[in-house]
This record gives structure tokens, sequence and C-alpha cells, in this order.
């Protein structure tokens, strides 16, 4: 396409001019600024495919980086200026009080100031990259009447409040209600008065949540090795599970050497899950124990507040968070006092003690490593990135076209003195208590080229990444290493990767959507016997013995047309309800405790009840799946509606829980009688490294977020069934495929 020249009015330069009035950085002046982006928008071409997926084109990477925000920034400007309302701390000026907690939480390890500073202090090329993401969302509000909720100029140093590919990241284990009442209690002067939150949910409950009441959420990732190809190439499957509309897709090429391809959290500019033409990278949410709490003893003398530490006594350091909150009358300004040991802050008040949490704090580090595995070609390459030491929550599932298959966890995981419960508060004036470093790559359960020919992680411990035999053992790893262990996922993994080797690109597909439910292998069976165990006359012998007579029958299999998975899957809910907490309480999982701790009248009990709600509810629980399980999109809510009245979709397979690969969460709406997905398969996409990479994939609903668009739900089909699209990753295969071609600034609608 020819460069054109662009023509801005005098209206949108004085629009653009506004916006940069007091904020301005080193980067832009609100002199110059508008000339400067109209000229760096001349050096971008976006070219939107027949998905509408954008293929974007510059000289420099940080100008592929304008161009990619820019085009964000089209399909869903609610979901990349929401991301950043979450993470820089202003979701309360947006939503009111409600978010008013989490607020605090945000700034008691960082806020705007240090931001700015670390911005200054990252490496110029970084710089580069964050002043372009600034300069291609700018050039998006000028060139379009959108209004943000609170945000009217994107600044540089916001993409260091948000590092990584999934939202909240660490932070998110420091329970929210510890802060509310140590910081926010009613009547309270905001000035963190020491309130004992004894029966607050702590780190530590959080901890066991993950272990025994909750079914981790976030992935699947398959790599397999040549050797176990049909064509003798390295095969990865990218399955993150996320709230639907988490990501958006895009391919981005630089003359600088970038060429990727893959998903982006919106408002990132870096591919999270992804591949280039020699490598891929899947990551998937890991378990180690990375955040750790310390019981504080705290001392009040003349007029101030100290904590001992190694015989002596510190100062608490008091830090003044300023937040603007919206009212029913406006914004006001709420001003909290926060303590802080070297620790780190205090979240909590229990039995007397101040709890203070420590967490990993390297936003600069992130970032070079989010985005510097985008560039590696090699896997010594990619290890380099590794070593910048700054994934602490992600494990990656690695491939590449020299045959390279991998798994690696997270590589900030602190060294520390096992003789100490980790599990729960330490001491913290012990100084044997500190972190002792971060564990090198060479100390890490990772797994590289295992004989067995493949390597699978679906959140599960690293201890079976390449099955029994092949994997790290736990005995040779501290126990904070991992604190999740197996899950029916991974059982399924290792049953449909080792069933074969003759994979190619669909049959790689056909694994990740392999229909069976693992975890329902022992627990119908526990059913059956609680069943056969009634006596003659028990009146639920009668009541239960036509579901009872087809879970006997039953696959254990999803599908559309299956009553059997509806009944099963109703009283599995119902019965994992009933069985957490006994399973916290045993400190067993759940699926444990619904196997071998519950009684016989327990599971009876939940299958009756089960089936009475899906009656009340659709009019008779001989309901096939599919009835009850359905796609739909309809509206671009954060809070997704549904309605039983519009057009929906089927979908076959299940929730994680039960061992699905192919996930698909599902509830009821506000007024509903069916379930709507909002959690699970999101960006879906398998990739062969041969001599040219050759990729397909598939997303909920569509790239665009605007219900007018044509790509607002013309993936849904293909996703509800699992049918991937072709990729276009080389020139060729996007020739004939290309639907509109502009440049930032110039889409004609």
């Amino acid at each position: 396409m020819p460069r054109s020249t662009v023509l801005l009015s005098l209206a949108l330069l004085g629009a653009l001019a506004a916006c940069t009035r007091a904020t301005a950085t080193p980067a832009a002046t609100a002199v110059d600024e508008p000339a400067r982006l109209a000229a760096r928008a001349e050096r971008v071409l976006i070219r939107r495919d027949d998905w509408g997926i954008p293929h974007i084109t510059a000289p420099t990477d940080a100008d592929a980086v304008f161009g990619m925000m820019y085009a964000q920034a089209e399909d869903d400007f609610m979901r990349v200026a929401r991301n950043y309302l979450v993470t820089p701390r202003r979701l309360a000026e947006a939503e009111r009080e409600r978010p008013l907690a989490r607020a605090v939480r945000a700034r008691l390890w960082v806020h705007d100031d240090s931001l700015r500073a670390r911005y200054r202090r990252s490496p110029a090329p970084m710089r580069a990259l964050m002043d372009a993401w600034a300069d291609g969302l700018n050039w998006y509000l000028a060139t379009h009447p959108a209004t943000p909720r609170t945000i009217t100029r994107f600044e540089p140093w916001m993409p260091l409040a948000f590092t990584e590919g999934s939202i909240g990241g660490d932070i998110e284990g420091v329970a929210l209600e510890g802060i509310r009442r140590l910081y926010l209690a009613p009547g309270g002067t905001g000035r963190g008065q020491v309130r004992d939150t004894t029966t607050v949910a702590s780190a530590d409950d959080a901890r066991a949540a993950v272990r025994h009441d909750s079914v981790p959420g976030g992935s699947n990732g398959f790599a397999v090795a040549p050797a176990r190809t049909a064509a003798g190439h390295a095969l990865l499957l990218h399955n993150p599970h996320t709230s639907h509309y988490f990501r958006s897709e895009a391919r981005i090429r630089s003359d600088e050497g970038l060429d990727v391809y893959g998903a982006s959290t919106w408002g990132q500019f870096f591919v999270y899950q992804g591949f280039n033409p020699r490598l891929g990278w899947m990551h998937t949410s890991a378990y180690p124990d990375v955040v750790d709490e310390y019981r504080e003893t705290i001392v009040d003398s003349a007029g101030a507040r100290w904590y001992r530490y190694a015989g002596a006594l510190r100062p608490v350091r008091v830090e003044r968070v300023v937040l603007k909150v919206r009212t029913t009358a406006g914004l006001a300004t709420r001003t909290v006092e926060t303590y802080h040991t070297h620790h780190g802050p205090v979240t909590r008040a229990e039995n007397g003690a101040w709890i203070a949490t420590r967490l990993m704090d390297r936003p600069i580090e992130a970032l070079q490593q989010s985005w510097g595995r985008t560039r590696a070609r090699t896997l010594a390459e990619f290890k380099t990135v590794m070593a910048l030491q700054a994934n602490s929550s992600n494990a990656t599932v690695y491939a590449d076209a020299d045959g390279t298959i991998a798994y690696f966890h997270p590589n900030f995981v602190p060294k520390r003195d096992v003789r100490f419960d980790w599990t729960k508060p330490v001491d913290g004036s012990d100084p044997a208590t500190e972190w002792q470093g971060i564990h090198a790559f060479d100390e890490m359960p990772n797994t590289v080229n295992p004989r067995i020919g493949w390597i699978q992680n679906t959140n599960n411990w690293p201890y079976s990444a390449a099955g029994p035999t092949e994997s790290p053992k736990p005995a040779d790893f501290p126990s904070y290493m991992d604190r999740i262990g197996e899950n029916p996922r991974g059982i399924h993994a290792m049953r449909v990767l080792d069933a074969r080797r003759d994979f190619t690109l669909d049959r790689l597909r056909d694994a990740a959507y392999d229909s069976e439910l693992t975890a329902f292998e022992p627990l119908v069976p526990a059913l059956l016997r609680s069943y056969d165990a009634l006596p003659a006359g028990d009146r639920r012998r009668a009541a239960l013995a036509e579901p009872v007579a087809l879970l006997r029958a039953w696959d254990r299999r999803s599908d559309v047309a299956s009553v059997a998975t509806t009944v099963a899957i109703a009283w599995g809910d119902e019965l994992f309800r009933r069985a957490a907490r006994g399973a916290a309480a045993a400190r067993v999982t759940v699926y444990e405790h619904m196997a071998g701790g519950v009684g016989d009248s327990a599971r009876l009990d939940a299958l009756a009840a089960a089936l009475d709600t899906l009656t009340a509810r659709v009019g008779t629980w001989r309901t096939p799946w599919g009835e009850i399980n359905r796609f739909q999109r309809i509206a671009n809510t954060i809070e997704p509606v549904f309605d039983d009245a519009k057009p929906s979709l089927p979908v076959g397979f299940a929730s994680a829980r039960w061992g699905s690969l192919a996930s698909f969460d599902a509830r009821r709406g506000n007024r509903t009688k069916r379930n709507y997905g909002t959690y699970g398969n999101s960006f879906v996409a398998v990739v062969e490294f041969g001599p040219r990479v050759r990729a397909k994939a598939i997303m909920a609903g569509g790239q665009s977020g605007d219900p007018t668009s044509p790509h607002f739900a013309d993936q849904a089909a293909g996703y509800a069934g699992g049918t991937l699209r072709d990729v276009y990753f080389h020139e060729e295969e996007l020739r004939g495929h290309v639907r509109e071609t502009y440049r930032p600034g110039q889409r004609r609608r």
C-alpha cells in the first residue's frame, strides 16, 4: 500500500494537545505531540484478516508496539482501560467505595511515584517500548470519541504496574478482609488501628484453599517431541483457561527482527501465549510458595511504633496513602496510614501481632522477561531471558524448531530455611527466616527433552510433567516448590499424550479436546457402591434407580446429547460443595474426600438434591448436556449478561474441575434456566515447528468487543465445536485474506 499523508483537522490537533496538558513526559510535550504521533502512525501498517485479527508491521519494535496498542484499543478499549484501572489502583475512582480495600492492597506495594521512578531507571530499550505503548493508546484517544472512565491519558510508566499476562498475580493471595479490618474499619480514622483479625482468611488459608477446597484455574500446555509426530517436527498446544474475552490476538512484525504471533492480555504490549518462527511458549498458572508472611512483634514506645528484629527494635515505616473515591456526590479523597517492616507491608493483625507479607517486587525485570521471550530464537536465548528471575507464578511449556521440548518452573522462587513451616506466618524477629536469595535454574524442577517424548502441565505439580518415571522427584526439592499436587486434568493429559506416536496438528487438537472426564473415574464407582449397599426397602432405591442406571452405563465422556453428563456434573457439583469444608479439615483434596471420606448417605443425598435442582430449573433432570451447557455472546460487558430467549450454542466439553482438558465453566444468568460459559478455553492454538512454522487457532467469541462488528462472535461456532481455523503467519498465507489495510487513525468505516 502506498504511503499516504495523514490529514489532521485542527479540532483533532486541539483535542490531542488538550489531553497532554500537565502530565506530559520527556517523550512528548503538548506543543509537538500531535505532529509527532501523526508521523509515528505513518510508519505503521495494520492489516486485518478475514477474522478481524490485526497483522502489524513497522520499521522498529517500538513502532510495532505503537500499532499493536492502537489495534487493541480499536478492538476493545473498555477492557484495555479496565485493566489499567485495576492495576494502577484507580478502580475506587470508577466504581465507588466497593473496591477500596483492593486499592489499599495495591498501594501497599507500589504507587504511581515509585512506578515513575522505576520507569526512569529502566533500560533505554524498555523505555522506548513503554513510550510507544503510551503513544499508541493516546493516539487512539485522540482519533476516537471514546471516553475512558478515569484515564484521560496513558503514561509510559503504567506498563510497570502490569508486567505478566494474568491480572493480579501474587498479590491476589493477600486477603482483602484483613486489609479492610486493619485499615478501613467502620468508625475508624483510617490510621491503621491494631484491630485483631484472627477470624479473617489469611494467605495461609488461601494456600490451603488452592490445595484442599477449590479447583485451580488457568490452562493446559502440551509439547510433543519430533519422535512422537508424523512429520518429525515438535508440536505445541496453547490452551489457556481464563475468563472469556480476556485476551486479544495479533501478529506483530518489525524490520528489527520482531516476528511474533499469539494472544496478549488487553492493555499489554507483549504476546503472553504465542510463538515466533523458531519457538513457542505456553504459560500455565503454577503454585510454588512464593508469598511469605512474617509475624511481627510490635512495641509502642516514645510515641512511635517499633518491631522486634534480631534482639533489637526497628521503627515501623508509616506511609500515607491518598485515594480518590467515587461517591454519590462525586470524587472524594480518603487518606489511609499504612505500616511497613523490612519484610513488607502489614496486611492484617492476628493474635496480638501484625502480619507483614513479602512477595516478588521486580516490575522492570518482569517486563523485560515478558518482552524478551518473544524475541528469543533458541533455547539458549530463552534461558537467558529466564535468568532475569522475575516470573513467580507461571510455569512454561516450551517447544522449538530444533526439536527441543521442555517444562520450566517459575523462575522466581526464594530460597528458605526448610526448618520452618512456610505455609504459616514465621517469626519476623528471627533473622533465620529471611530469604536467602533466589533458586537458580538448575535448582528448579525443570524437565528438558525427556525420553518419553512429551511434556504436559495442567496447573498440576511439576513432578508429572513427563509422566511418573521421567519427571523430577518431589524428594529432591524443598516442599515449597509446589503446593498443589496432581489434578484430574494432569491424569487425563498423560493418557492422551502417551496414547500415540503419530501426532499432527489435528491429532494434537483431538487430544486437547478429548472428552473423558477423569475425575469421575473413582467417584461414580463410589456412588454405585453406595447405592448397591442400600437395603431392599430403602425408598432411595426406587427414587434413584433410573439416574443410577444411567451413570452405571456411562462411559465418563461428555457430549452435547448425553443426559448422563448432565446428571454426573450436577451431582458432582453438589457433592463438591458439600465436601469442601470436610476436605479442608482433613487436609486432603476434595476429590479424595468425595471418593473416600464422605459416607454413603452423603453421596446419595447429593444425587437426590442435584436431580431436584435440575427438575426445578429446566423441568426435568433428563436433559441432554448441550441443552443446559451453552455459549452465548450478546453484549460486551465485564459482568456477562445472558438471555435464554436469544441465540446460543451447545457446548460438549465441561468444567476443568472434572478433568475435562477443554474447559468450559458455565453458570446461570440472573433470570436464565440454562448455564452459560464465562471461563475456560479462551485462546486455543496448535503449532508445528517445521522448516516453516504452521498453526491453527480459535478464540472465544471473536476478536472485537463491538457487538456491531462482524468479528464480535464470528468464531463462536468454531469455539463451541472445537474447530480451529488456520493461522496466517506467513505473507503467502495472509495473501487473499486481507479485508482491511490502513495506518493508525485512517481506518475507514
